[in-house]
């Protein structure tokens, strides 16, 4: 028996393939059929992308049919985001100074 590596949600969306797989899901939950003619790769390169996707929580599966749909968990963004919004007061801090030194120059 092996046990299922499960994947972190900065290591899924560290790929390019699966950050546009997520943005197809945002608005519809989609087969992975559907999924692929978005992309130039095989079903089966898709697929394990999903899985990926699928280990770090950020999309879930579902069995309609005989197909296995796919739907974005956006959840799982929540560490993301909150890792994200440490690093904003940089910006915030950046921003105000650039608006200073406008204001500054505009003034003399």
């Amino acid at each position: 028996m092996s046990a299922i590596h499960k994947h972190d949600v900065f290591q899924a969306i560290a790929d390019p393939n699966r950050r546009k797989m997520l943005k197809l899901l945002a608005d519809q939950e989609l087969s992975v059929t559907m999924i692929s003619n978005h992309f130039p790769m095989t079903r089966t390169a898709v697929s394990k992308h999903l899985k990926i996707l699928q280990e770090s929580s950020l999309v879930s599966v579902e069995n309609v049919g005989r197909e296995r749909r796919y739907r974005l968990q956006p959840e799982a963004l929540l560490e993301l985001k909150q890792w994200l919004s440490f690093y904003e007061q940089f910006w915030d801090n950046k921003i105000s100074m650039l608006k200073h030194m406008v204001e500054d120059e505009t003034n003399n």
